[in-house]
């Protein structure tokens, strides 16, 4: 009877095991497949449109990633399955960054990305956005400006920033008049007195010589006297 009743408790205890066993398979093991990081956003952003290729491509995670070699791979491949990625991708935290050709060319961008969850577990993507211009067109250069006319081409005198002497009328040619003023007075003064002494000289000379003259004809008349005087007395 001890034994039988052994044999029978050990029935619930193996389906015990059992349901325990298939509970953990069917549960925990998808929620552990569930658990695997993915991208949150990306710069630039799936199906967008953007004008040019941007400089670096940006991956964002739900969670920080496990780096190591070959743990992380970025593909950026152009209309012509060119790939632009240049360079090892930049892990840091839950963000990837992968630096991009300078050339882009306009068209479709097909990104394909693989890094390691958190969890240990390797997982991937890919999506696509459009680039709108070449980055290497020739920027448009504003028009030329025409030649201006030779008549109205200032000299290279005038266009020459020399020193120049200041206007009449200003500041500096008055302090420069007041300046030499006494000196041109002087000037002036002297001159007007050299004149005077002058005039004075040759007036002098005029009257000493008219006198000399008048005595010199008195002196004649009175020898012309004497003369006419002596025949009568004979």
């Amino acid at each position: 009877m001890r034994t039988l009743t052994v044999r029978r408790s050990a029935v619930p205890l193996a389906l015990a095991a059992m349901l325990l066993a298939a509970f953990v398979l069917l549960f925990a093991w998808p929620q552990s497949a569930a658990a695997h990081d993915s991208l949150v956003d990306s710069n630039p952003a799936a199906d967008s449109s953007i004008e040019l290729l941007p400089p670096e491509l940006t991956l964002t995670f739900s969670a920080a990633l496990i780096g190591g070699e070959g743990s992380t791979e970025v593909v950026v491949l152009d209309a012509d399955e060119n790939n632009v990625a240049e360079g090892d991708p930049e892990l840091d935290g839950a963000m990837v960054i992968q630096p991009l050709a300078s050339d882009g060319t306009a068209g479709e961008y097909h990104v394909i990305w693989k890094v390691v969850s958190s969890d240990g577990h390797p997982t991937s993507g890919e999506f696509d956005f459009t680039v709108t211009s070449d980055n290497s067109a020739p920027e448009t250069s504003p028009p030329a400006s025409p030649a201006p006319d030779a008549a109205t081409t200032p000299s290279a005198e005038s266009s020459t920033p020399a020193t120049q002497a200041p206007e009449e009328g200003t500041p500096a040619d008055g302090d420069a008049f007041l300046r030499v003023l006494p000196w041109i007075l002087i000037a002036l003064v002297v001159a007007g007195g050299a004149g005077a002494l002058v005039a004075v000289l040759v007036a002098r000379s005029r009257k000493s010589a008219a006198s000399s003259d008048s005595d010199d004809a008195a002196s004649d008349s009175d020898d012309a006297a004497s003369d006419s005087d002596e025949p009568a007395e004979r």
